[in-house]
């Protein structure tokens, strides 16, 4: 689907870039080439004043706010490096930015991500981050729900499983926002935002 429109009060809100996720291997998108091209769409944003959110996930020490249930896939069972929940570097310590704290998959629930875009008059996000097909898809979908209008920088995103990112952006993404690349997204920005 081709991007049509930016509203005045868009945002972008980036899932998840930080340094405990930084080690994985991505697909089909490498972290540094997703963290530079985050880096670039929050650069834009922040020149315009557009609101920037950087979501992280993050839980106590003791554990004790995992998400419980039963799965057959295991969760997280080892212990996690001091800083693992830092926001990467590269897209921290900007004053003006949104940091978002969550404890599951998307960055709406338990949060007050709706509370900062609505009291900021957000009518859109642009969504990036990692991984495809669980926080940012999980957010993706919260954000539909809750009536924002979608615009998803399908290479600004990365999963560890290819297919699975391949999978959102095909079948899940057109039926809940509009997709476009970085550039795309800049392009538009610059027009819509001079």
């Amino acid at each position: 689907m081709a991007l049509t429109t930016l509203d005045p009060k868009t945002a972008l809100v980036v899932i998840d870039l930080q340094n405990g996720l930084r080690a994985l291997s991505g697909a089909p998108y490498s972290l540094d080439d997703v963290i530079e091209r985050n880096i670039r769409l929050a650069e834009a944003f922040r020149a315009r004043d557009l609101p920037v959110v950087l979501v992280r996930v993050s839980f106590s020490p003791d554990g004790s706010d995992v998400v419980p249930g039963r799965t057959e896939e295991p969760g997280h069972s080892q212990a996690l490096p001091a800083g693992w929940d830092e926001i990467v570097p590269e897209l921290a310590g900007h004053a003006g930015d949104i940091t978002v704290t969550k404890r599951n998959w998307s960055a709406f629930y338990g949060t007050d991500l709706d509370l900062h875009l609505r009291r900021r008059g957000v009518t859109q996000i642009v969504l990036t981050g990692v991984a495809t097909s669980i926080g940012v898809e999980s957010t993706a979908r919260a954000a539909h729900e809750h009536g924002y209008h979608l615009t998803l920088a399908t290479d600004a995103m990365t999963d560890l499983d290819g297919d699975a990112h391949r999978h959102s952006i095909a079948k899940i993404f057109p039926r809940i926002g509009e997709s476009g690349t970085t550039d795309d997204i800049l392009g538009l920005l610059a027009t819509t935002h001079a």
